[in-house]
C-alpha cells in the first residue's frame, strides 16, 4: 500500500490515515506542577521593610497608593492596523484631483 502525506491507497480507494494523539507529558514529578507560591526573595518596599510574602508586598503597595505592573503579554502585541477602505480612498483621490484641477 502506498502512503502520501497521511493518505493511503487501499483496494477500495484512498483513505485518510490518522495517527494516535500524543500522550501528555508531565512537566515535573511534583503532583501539582502549576502551583504558585506566596514566597519570594526578600525585597525592600517603600516603607523600608523587607517582604518575603507576595500578598504582604501587594497589600503595602495598595495601601501606599502604588500600582503593581505585571508582565502581561498583551502589552507586547502590535495594535491592529485599520483595514483600507477602497471607497473612501477613491473619494479622497477624486476630491484631491478636483482641488488641483479646479
Amino acid at each position: 500500500m502506498i502512503n502520501y502525506d497521511g493518505w493511503e491507497k487501499t483496494e477500495r480507494g484512498w483513505r485518510k490515515v490518522y495517527s494516535a494523539l500524543p500522550t501528555p507529558v508531565a512537566g515535573s514529578d511534583f503532583p501539582c506542577p502549576r502551583v504558585i507560591t506566596d514566597h519570594m526573595d526578600p525585597v525592600q518596599h517603600v516603607d523600608g521593610k523587607f517582604y518575603e510574602s507576595k500578598s504582604a508586598f501587594r497589600a503595602v503597595t495598595k495601601r501606599e497608593g502604588y500600582i503593581e505592573v505585571g508582565n502581561d503579554p498583551a502589552r507586547l502585541r502590535k495594535p491592529e492596523r485599520p483595514k483600507p477602505d477602497p471607497k473612501k480612498r477613491r473619494e479622497a483621490v477624486e476630491k484631491a484631483a478636483a482641488q488641483v484641477l479646479g
